[in-house]
């Protein structure tokens, strides 16, 4: 058999072929073929198109989804406005829900002007790189480095470096999509539902006058906050105060009046108050 006949006979077998898993395939598509709910689309084009995960779901169209089944309610999506939801939730039939607006917080007090530097980080100019340089130099091993990693990872611009270069959460843009938690080499934001309002702004497990030389707002245990607060609502632990949420409703701003440092605060329409006894710091320059 010549060539040219062997061409054209193996350029026939693969057309035969080709039409063969052609029919195949169609055939599965038609048996196996799942309609999709036409709302899907409807919903997910109602929705921001952020895909930021906040809502505890992998995007958007996922959110759609579990929306159509009941498993959400359209408030879940942090970043849609409140008109937005409405709007979904009129178009389901459903109602639009009754969730908490949750933010970032910080659990660090210690700018520039109130904590110390025990060396001089030089390197990338990140938080990341800088921990694992002797934990960045910082003199509190705890304390917030100071580099930005939480705003530059922020898609929503809630998170801006203060004058005394700490991250200084808006919680009106604020979504809780938790980059920031993440993103945090020391681990130093959480995300609360806004009505958490006795919060404390140190994460130092140090104790004695050596960690208290670094930094002048750590919390130092002296135990007023407890002594101070309902029953339950705060205990001193591993030299720290923590505050149990699962008794937000007894906390009041008394806790945090007698606290010496100010590292107990009552926070509230995106700000931070300190209380009474809390000693001034007036110092606006870097230590």
């Amino acid at each position: 058999m010549s060539s040219v006949a062997n061409i054209a006979l193996a350029g026939s077998f693969m057309a035969s072929l080709g039409t063969l898993l052609a029919g195949a395939l169609a055939l599965a598509q038609r048996r196996f073929h799942v309609d999709e709910d036409p709302r899907i689309d409807q919903v997910e084009a109602m929705l921001p198109g952020t895909n930021c995960g906040a809502c505890g779901t992998p995007g958007c169209r996922q959110f759609a989804l579990t929306l159509i089944s009941g498993a959400k309610t359209p408030d879940e999506c942090t970043v849609a406005t409140r008109d937005a939801a409405q709007s979904i939730a009129d178009f389901l039939g459903v109602a639009v829900g009754d969730h908490e607006k949750r933010v970032a917080r910080l659990a660090c007090a210690g700018g520039n002007h109130v904590a110390k530097n025990s060396a001089q980080y030089k390197g990338m100019h990140t938080c990341r790189a800088a921990s694992l340089v002797g934990g960045g130099g910082k003199g509190c091993t705890w304390g917030c480095l100071g580099l930005g990693d939480c705003a530059d990872v922020c898609t929503f611009g809630a998170i801006n470096m203060d004058a005394t270069g700490l991250p200084a959460v808006d919680a009106a843009l604020c979504t809780a999509c938790g980059d920031c938690v993440t993103v945090c080499p020391k681990q130093l934001f959480s995300l609360h539902p806004v009505s958490h309002h006795l919060w404390v702004a140190c994460n130092n497990r140090g104790f004695g006058n050596a960690e208290e030389a670094q930094c002048e707002v750590i919390c130092n245990a002296c135990g007023r906050c407890a002594m101070d607060a309902p029953e339950g609502v705060i205990e001193i632990r591993d030299h720290l105060a923590v505050i149990d949420y699962r008794n937000n409703a007894l906390a009041s701003p008394d806790a945090m009046e007698r606290c010496p440092t100010g590292a107990i605060v009552w926070m509230q329409n995106n700000g931070m108050r300190k209380g009474r006894d809390a000693k001034k710091i007036l110092r606006r320059a870097a230590l």
